[in-house]
């Protein structure tokens, strides 16, 4: 399929060929929410833990006897019931990889990318150049381009496009390498530039 090409003054400088296996698939709903989710949940640190009675220390000898106290019976003193003692249904570390294999990881991809070219969310463009890193420039190129919520997706991250962009709301700047599903459904505009749309189609094609 064909998709028009603009510079960064927005002006349509050609048509280029996409590739209609990365850009053109069947959306299939399914994968994209199985990846964002995994996508999601591999983030997590699952850091938070609380000590139950088998990881609080102390506790080895038998408070007092079995009989004869008149005291009900113990075996411990690191029961939920006792000061120092372990958590009752304590918050254990856990592991909330979920695994997402190869073939399904390009598939939901295709899909993602096939969603945004059906919603005409993708512009292409031949490169941003920006002379030195300043706000008021990165300004400039969004307004030229009638963006205000947009995530661009460059070849090589060049240090004058990204601090230009950095301090402007809802702007982000990636490499192609560090492509991931969440930016993707998040802005509303995805930007980017013919390199970076020729490795894309050799990563998800």
């Amino acid at each position: 399929m064909k998709i028009d090409l603009i510079n960064q003054e927005n002006s349509t400088v050609k048509s280029i060929d996409i590739s209609d296996s990365v850009f053109k698939s069947e959306i299939n709903d399914g994968l994209i929410h199985e990846l964002v989710t995994a996508y999601r949940s591999n983030g997590r640190s699952a850091t938070k833990a609380q000590k139950n009675r088998s990881r609080v220390s102390g506790g080895g000898a038998k408070p007092w006897r079995q009989k004869g106290t008149g005291r009900a019976r113990a075996g411990t003193t690191r029961g939920p019931l006792w000061v120092g003692g372990g958590m009752a249904f304590a918050t254990v570390d856990r592991n909330y990889n979920k695994k997402i294999n190869k073939k399904a990881y390009k598939r939901a991809m295709q899909s993602i990318f096939s969603a945004l070219i059906e919603e005409k969310r993708i512009v292409a463009i031949d490169s941003i150049k920006i002379d030195s890193p300043k706000t008021r420039l990165g300004v400039e190129v969004l307004n030229s381009l009638e963006l205000d919520n947009a995530l661009f997706i460059v070849s090589e991250l060049e240090s004058n496009l990204v601090l230009s962009l950095r301090n402007i709301p809802h702007i982000k700047v990636i490499s192609v390498e560090n492509v991931d599903p969440i930016s993707l459904l998040t802005y509303e505009r995805i930007v980017i530039d013919q390199e970076a749309l020729n490795k894309l189609e050799g990563m998800f094609s």
